[in-house]
C-alpha cells in the first residue's frame, strides 16, 4: 500500500517508507516519527516528539500530545486522548512538568479512552472503550471503568480451587498440581478438623518444596489495588490465603494462568524467573508469604520487559 494521502490532510514530518495510510484532516506535526505501515484516521493530532512505531492503527479523531511513544503493533480506538502536562495551565508551558507516556507492543486502547500523563501501558494489555486511566497497566491486564480497574487479564488460563484435579502421590501426604509455568506448582495442604477450630500444617519435604527463611503478611488490601507485579532472580515464594480470597497471575513470559486461592486447603509454589501479580483480594483476605531468603531489593526484577529480556536470554 502507498502513502495514502489525502488533499485535506497535513503531514509536516518525514514519513519513511510508503506503506501508510493517513485519513481526511489528519495532522501530523514537523517533529513527529512515523514507522512504517501505519494507518492514521481522519482528524487525527499528532504533535511534536510523538514515537509511532510500525503497524500501529490509530482511528478517527485521537490526539496524541507531546511526548507519547507508541510501540509496533498498537491499536488506539477513535477518540482516545492523551494528557502530557501535570500542571496545565493556558499560555503556560513547563518543559520540566511535561512527562513522557508509553505503549506498548500490542497494546489495545479502546474508543474514547483517556490515558493521563506520564503512564505506561504494558505489553498486551488492554483499555476498555470509555476508560480513564490513572495507574500505570501491567502487561496483559484488562482495564475499565473510572478510574480503570483490572477486571482480568488476557489469554489467561483461570484454574479455581473447586475444579483442581490434583491426586494424591502414593505417599499418602502430598498432593501436588503442575501448573506448566516454569516450575510453579499448587500444592494441596492437609486440614484437620476439630470441635475446637481447624488445623493445617505444612513442613520442608511434606508440602513446602524449601526451606523457609522469612514470612510476610499481606492484609487490608483494597480490593482494586494490585501488589507484586514483580518477578525474582533466585527466590522462592510459597502463597497461602489463610482467611478471605485473591487471584494470582503467573507468567514465565511465555505461559500465563491465572489462580484463585480462597481456602488454606491450598499452597502455591512461585519459583525463581516467574513473574507474579495479586488482584481481586477481598476485604477480609490474608495472604501467607513464605519466602526462600531474607529480603534482597537486587533479587527484584520489577520491570517486565527486562523480565522478558532476561528469560529470552
Amino acid at each position: 500500500m502507498k502513502n495514502k494521502k489525502y488533499t485535506t490532510s497535513l503531514i509536516e514530518t518525514k514519513i519513511t517508507g510508503n506503506s501508510n495510510s493517513f485519513g481526511d484532516y489528519a495532522h501530523i506535526f514537523s517533529k513527529a516519527d512515523i514507522g512504517i505501515n501505519c494507518v492514521i484516521g481522519d482528524y487525527v493530532l499528532i504533535e511534536n516528539n510523538v514515537k509511532i512505531g510500525d503497524n500501529v492503527t490509530i482511528k478517527s479523531g485521537a490526539q496524541l500530545c507531546e511526548g507519547v511513544t507508541v510501540e509496533n503493533n498498537v491499536f488506539i480506538g477513535p477518540q482516545v486522548s492523551f494528557t502530557n502536562d501535570l500542571f496545565p495551565r493556558s499560555k503556560e508551558k513547563n518543559k520540566a512538568l511535561l512527562t513522557k507516556t508509553i505503549l506498548r507492543e500490542g497494546s489495545s486502547i479502546g474508543a474514547n479512552a483517556t490515558i493521563l500523563a506520564g503512564k505506561e501501558i504494558g505489553k498486551n494489555a488492554m483499555i476498555g472503550a470509555g476508560s480513564v486511566v490513572t495507574k500505570n497497566v501491567p502487561p496483559n491486564a484488562i482495564v475499565a471503568g473510572n478510574p480503570a480497574q483490572i477486571i482480568r487479564y488476557t489469554e489467561v488460563k483461570k484454574i479455581s480451587k473447586s475444579k483442581l484435579d490434583i491426586s494424591e502421590k502414593l505417599s499418602g501426604y502430598r498432593g501436588k498440581e503442575d501448573l506448566m509455568v516454569s516450575g510453579a506448582a499448587l500444592y494441596k495442604l492437609p486440614i484437620i478438623k476439630d470441635l475446637r477450630g481447624n488445623l493445617s500444617f505444612a513442613e520442608y519435604g511434606q508440602y513446602l518444596p524449601f526451606i523457609v527463611k522469612r514470612y510476610f503478611i499481606v492484609f487490608d488490601v483494597k480490593s482494586r489495588e494490585v501488589r507484586g507485579e514483580h518477578a525474582h532472580k533466585k527466590l522462592h515464594q510459597f502463597l497461602v490465603c489463610v482467611k478471605g480470597s485473591c487471584s494470582v497471575v503467573i507468567d514465565d513470559g511465555t505461559n500465563i494462568k491465572e489462580i484463585e486461592l480462597s481456602t488454606p486447603e491450598y499452597g502455591l509454589h512461585i519459583p525463581p524467573m516467574v513473574w507474579g501479580t495479586q488482584y481481586k483480594y477481598s476485604e477480609d483476605a490474608v495472604l501467607l508469604a513464605l519466602t526462600s531468603d531474607k529480603y534482597d531489593e537486587s533479587d527484584y526484577i520489577r520491570d517486565y520487559n527486562q523480565f522478558l529480556f532476561m528469560v529470552n536470554k
